[in-house]
């Protein structure tokens, strides 16, 4: 199936009237139009963010002695 031509998105658009009435649907396309906004600004700032936080945060490698530190020891006793 392809695009709707013509008079299918003629027929789609009466019936969303008919639906909502005309006074609602520039209300719901402005709250439409807010809603993308305000998701690509917060994606802009989620990716902003990663990229600061990766740069400002110098990587970390643990040594042996360190990582055997914090490990428990295991113990073999049955109950």
């Amino acid at each position: 199936m392809g695009m709707p031509g013509g008079q299918e998105l003629l027929i789609i658009l009466a019936i969303v009237v008919l639906l909502f009435g005309a006074k609602k649907i520039p209300e719901l396309a402005k709250g439409l139009g807010k809603g993308i906004k305000n998701f690509k600004a917060e994606m802009k700032n989620d990716d902003d963010e990663k990229e600061t936080a990766s740069a400002d945060m110098p990587k970390k490698v643990e040594s042996e002695k360190e990582t055997a530190a914090k490990e428990t020891p295991k113990t073999t006793e049955q109950a």
